[in-house]
């Protein structure tokens, strides 16, 4: 199935102050998904964002909220995102087929989101350099069974030469420049 940048929404999936400084990789993670955030809007991509429990976890981190702050933000206390009605219904509403997920963490949040996706009949598509957990060992196992569930994996980079499509396309520099 090709992912097709006419037909996608980012779900971005609490990546949240207090607990990316415990995350595996989170320097790596971090500059992984900026590119990714600026490479959809540069595609105009349609955001949702999500937050678990910001009083106990805090806000989304400063590098990712200065380029999401003007999309919505939905708070949650359940795992999945989809568990919140008015995040599902905002997912539901871009009118999209294929939805974009990254965030933290895998095993946890996202991984019940993207099985939630499933269900509600969405092609879910898991940028696996732009999850991460507290334990590598987690995010592996998570990945496998989402790819087993029918999710499928991609990079923030191989994405975003896919929503490109052409050198040719009015977007491909910006996204040349932005993977560099």
């Amino acid at each position: 199935m090709k992912i097709d940048v006419n037909n996608v929404a980012f779900c971005l999936v609490d990546v949240q102050e207090r607990l990316f400084p415990h995350i595996t990789n989170k320097e790596q993670l971090e500059k992984n998904l900026v590119i990714l955030a600026k490479g959809l809007q540069v595609h105009e991509v349609p955001f949702v964002v999500n937050e678990q429990y910001k009083k106990g976890i805090g806000e989304t981190i400063p590098s990712l909220e200065e380029l999401v702050s003007a999309y919505a933000h939905y708070e949650k206390t359940t795992f999945s995102c989809c568990g919140n009605d008015d995040a599902l219904n905002a997912i539901k509403a871009t009118g999209k087929k294929q939805i974009i997920v990254a965030g933290i963490e895998t095993h946890v949040c996202v991984l019940q989101t993207c099985l939630d996706l499933l269900e509600e009949g969405f092609q879910v598509v898991l940028v696996t350099d732009c999850c991460s957990s507290r334990k590598q060992n987690d995010t592996d196992v998570a990945i496998m069974r989402l790819v087993q569930a029918g999710v499928i994996p991609t990079t923030y980079e191989s994405l975003l030469f896919e929503l490109t499509v052409n050198a040719k396309h009015p977007n491909f520099k910006a996204i040349a420049s932005l993977v560099k």
